[in-house]
């Protein structure tokens, strides 16, 4: 039997307000109210300001810098939990410290495994998020992640750019995997960069696998942090003959001199979504919305519907 909306409550976190109202606008229900009790020393208690006794609970907080971010989400779980709601999913667009997801050198944290063990001790009882920047980090819970992917929202918009001699393009070989995807259903070429790194967001070396002369390029990311890489790889794709360069990535963290690189770099454009606020707006950044996706996927997962099945492309259409 599906469930009743007036069942359902979504509230959102501080740092993602913005979006969380436009999920429940397109959820079909108001955002649920919410305050936030500050203290002069920079504590602070959030509050549900409804009843929400006996209620499917969805809290929607990215989880970049600054921590409180994630503390809010906690915290609002815990909340929840003591306020009696029947389920409890945070809807995390943003899962920050992803990239801590192994020890890639001693003595250091696994971050993303120690936020998957806050997030559950909380309370939380599934988690919905988008493009992990590691897959493996759903075996971080023990509890259900539904884990979606942007392609559903880019593919769509790279298809009604109509470009003649479209080829994807992974701006490490880390996302090889996730460029050949795209070229996959869109039924085009993929090129690979090599990179090597001294320190992290410095780039040293960087090579193309691939050939990408008289090519439009795409290059796909979930990430773009300072910017240094995929700037150097679509100078890189000039280089070498492309036609043009653009890019599309889910999480537009945008630190440092990101801006400022895009704006110089070669990019016809840069496609993002609305999984982080951006500080600026630019001519060369395109915002993508997420809202109606989560919102899809609120109600599948109320309804006991098929989520996987909203990222299954028709493979035969060009």
């Amino acid at each position: 039997m599906p469930n009743d909306n007036k069942l359902v409550s979504i509230f959102g976190g501080r740092a993602t307000a913005y979006l969380a109202e436009k999920i429940a606008e397109s959820y079909g229900i108001e955002l649920g109210k919410t305050d936030i009790l500050n203290f002069s020393d920079g504590e602070f208690q959030p509050s549900f300001e409804e009843n929400i006794r006996g209620r499917h609970v969805f809290i929607v907080q990215s989880t970049f810098p600054p921590a409180d971010n994630l503390l809010e989400l906690l915290m609002m779980v815990d909340a929840a939990r003591r306020a009696s709601a029947k389920n409890i999913v945070a809807v995390i667009p943003y899962f920050g410290l992803a990239r801590q997801d192994r020890k890639d050198r001693p003595r250091v944290t696994i971050a993303s495994k120690l936020v998957a063990n806050l997030l559950t001790a909380s309370g939380v009882q599934r988690v919905v998020t988008i493009d992990l920047h590691a897959d493996q980090i759903q075996g971080f819970f023990d509890v259900p992640v539904d884990h979606l992917f942007a392609s559903s929202i880019f593919i769509p918009y790279i298809k009604k750019l109509n470009l003649p001699n479209l080829t994807m393009a992974s701006p490490d070989t880390g996302g090889t995997r996730r460029a050949a995807a795209y070229a996959k259903v869109l039924h085009t070429d993929f090129v690979i960069t090599y990179k090597q790194r001294s320190k992290p967001n410095q780039v040293d070396k960087m090579a193309l696998v691939g050939d990408v002369k008289g090519r439009d390029i795409i290059l796909v990311d979930d990430i773009i942090d300072t910017g240094g890489s995929i700037t150097k790889a679509a100078q890189l794709m000039m280089d070498k003959g492309a036609n043009s360069v653009r890019a599309v990535c889910t999480h537009p963290v945008f630190s440092g001199q990101a801006y400022e690189k895009i704006e110089n770099s070669p990019f016809v454009e840069v496609v993002v979504t609305n999984t982080i606020p951006l500080k600026q707006k630019s001519s060369k950044i395109t915002v993508l919305s997420t809202a109606d996706l989560f919102a899809e996927v609120i109600k599948r997962v109320e309804n006991y519907k098929s989520i996987s099945s909203l990222f299954k492309f028709d493979e035969s259409e060009k």
